[in-house]
């Protein structure tokens, strides 16, 4: 499993942020395709976080909208990074509608008699309007996953910093 950063960068003492600036310094930034880093990644976590909802139907399709115009807004000052992190926030707006639709709580797993962490089963659909929430993260999901822009800013990134 590679680290969304690349070589050593200290952590911020109270919180799990990096203590960098991944705009100012994009090629200490790795690209890994799960949604490791969106909680750490600034100053695109204080951009992206706020906007990012699941709570309600409403209120996560404006949210989906806002993440991915935010998208639109780094892809248009060539910021990968920035393009890819909001990649990651409609990413993490699928799963975790789609854990709270399949399992009652979002809780995937639940302690065994033995005390071992067990998967659930998930139930097919618990809770519809997460679902319909994972499929507003998803369509924007995949409008980004299929955009050129994004495949060449990433491959262009990777050119330049290495994988």
């Amino acid at each position: 499993m590679t680290d969304p950063v690349r070589g050593d960068v200290d952590e911020v003492p109270d919180g799990p942020e990096y203590d960098l600036d991944f705009r100012d310094d994009p090629g200490r930034y790795r690209s890994t395709s799960d949604e490791r880093g969106v909680f750490k990644i600034e100053p695109y976590k204080s951009e992206l976080l706020p906007l990012w909802v699941i709570s309600d139907r409403e209120s996560a399709a404006e949210a989906a909208d806002a993440i991915h115009e935010r998208y639109r807004a780094y892809r248009d000052a060539e910021d990968f990074v920035g393009m890819d992190m909001a990649r990651k926030y409609l990413q993490m707006g699928w799963t975790r509608a789609m854990r709270y639709a399949k399992y009652p709580g979002g809780q995937k797993y639940e302690t065994g008699e033995d005390g071992e962490r067990v998967e659930r089963d998930p139930q097919e659909w618990y809770d519809e309007e997460k679902r319909e929430i994972a499929r507003i993260y998803r369509d924007h999901l995949d409008r980004v996953r299929d955009d050129p822009e994004y495949e060449r800013l990433k491959a262009a990134h990777r050119e330049r910093y290495g994988d």
